[in-house]
């Protein structure tokens, strides 16, 4: 991701999953090498435009351009309930040392316990893509549920409504920027060392996501790609400017001639003094989208997967492995082989979360207090 010399680890770990461990009232530091798996709605891309050898690196200008087609919200709010399952794989790849870290929790509510509560499901995912060492992405993983629950306050309700989405954008952007000012102040952590972060977060029918960096998201809805993040590269026009309105410059791709992404956790031997403005930055951009019964899964993956396909091409292959043998796993351990085939020359890190329908009844059947859940959603997806 960067250009500079690679960093030399003493050991690389090719699967790299997560768990967390509550105990009464507190909540413990990450184990390493486990699993655990039992701006407003709409708004996001479809990539079906996109040819399916086509490296998504190059430079084009990302934006939100095509939404989501309008679904009857009461149907879909009340008669789909996500049963959510995932898997992951993890390889080192061309490279000499393994920088990404990843975390997936399909059952938040019951992982963090009765101190917090969520809409049900509750899932977390997050993928941190470190560079000029493991130091930055590490930290961010073993410290995620403090970060992004604890030290912010997270939001808790048992019911989606527009005010839990703001609540909750705005904890995310918090806990994006406390968890980048962490890394600064953090002596273990080198102030060359840095990490993209993208997180995925379920309630209940609400899919949340928040990025920094250039891993991507990738939704499948009846089979076509929607992206769920924007790929922060200096290359980008919109990125381009920011950066260049605050004093950057972009060298051969390479923010200041250093960093493959505009965006990021930590480097703070490339930005300017805490409260000063910086070319590069930590702040988060957002996609949301009210799942129904045609969203099949989610895929997110570190750049090493996108530098070689397309959203499109993703997509295809782990439908055709979830209908051949139904195993996240698998899926995800093909689409890193299938990476591979195409030579990148980056780690790889892939998480394929599932999406399965559940009926729950008759919106017939609702009391008044879910009808009001119901008009509020409504005032917020609408296309």
């Amino acid at each position: 991701m960067v250009a500079e010399a690679q960093v030399v680890c003493q050991q690389s770990v090719p699967v790299l999953d997560a768990q967390y461990f509550a105990n009464g009232s507190g909540v413990h530091e990450i184990e390493d090498v486990l699993n655990i798996s039992p701006r407003r709605l709409n708004q996001v891309r479809v990539s079906d435009s996109v040819p399916a050898d086509l490296s998504t690196s190059q430079v084009v200008d990302i934006k939100s351009a095509d939404k989501i087609p309008h679904v009857s919200l009461e149907n879909a709010i009340f008669h789909f309930v996500p049963s959510i399952r995932s898997g992951s794989f993890a390889d080192i790849g061309p490279r000499r040392c393994m920088e990404d870290e990843h975390i997936r929790i399909d059952d938040l509510s019951t992982h963090l316990g009765a101190l917090f509560k969520f809409p049900t499901p509750s899932a977390f995912y997050g993928i941190f893509d470190g560079h000029g060492g493991r130091e930055a992405a590490s930290y961010i993983r073993k410290n995620a549920i403090r970060l992004f629950f604890e030290d912010v306050n997270f939001p808790q309700t048992y019911e989606v409504d527009n005010i839990f989405l703001e609540e909750v954008e705005n904890s995310l952007r918090k806990a994006f920027l406390l968890a980048d000012l962490a890394l600064a102040d953090d002596s273990s952590v080198s102030s060359s060392s840095g990490t993209t972060a993208l997180t995925a977060f379920v309630f209940g029918r609400l899919l949340m996501v928040a990025n920094v960096g250039d891993c991507r998201a990738v939704l499948c809805r009846k089979g076509e790609a929607i992206d769920m993040s924007q790929d922060h590269r200096p290359v980008y026009p919109s990125e381009r400017r920011r950066v260049e309105e605050l004093g950057g410059y972009i060298d051969d791709g390479y923010l200041n001639g250093v960093l493959s992404v505009s965006r990021a956790l930590g480097d703070w031997d490339m930005k300017n003094p805490q409260g000063a403005p910086s070319p590069l930055i930590a702040e988060p951009e957002f996609q949301q989208v009210i799942l129904t019964e045609d969203d099949e899964f989610l895929i997110i993956g570190c750049d090493g997967i996108w530098d070689v396909m397309s959203s499109q091409r993703a997509v295809n292959l782990v439908r055709r492995g979830l209908r051949r043998h139904d195993d996240p796993d698998l899926c995800a351990r093909d689409l890193v082989m299938e990476a591979l085939r195409r030579n990148t020359f980056d780690n790889l890190t892939v998480i394929v979360v599932c999406f399965s329908p559940l009926t729950i009844g008759s919106h017939h059947h609702l009391g008044n207090r879910d009808r009001g859940v119901v008009a509020s959603l409504q005032r917020h997806c609408v296309a």
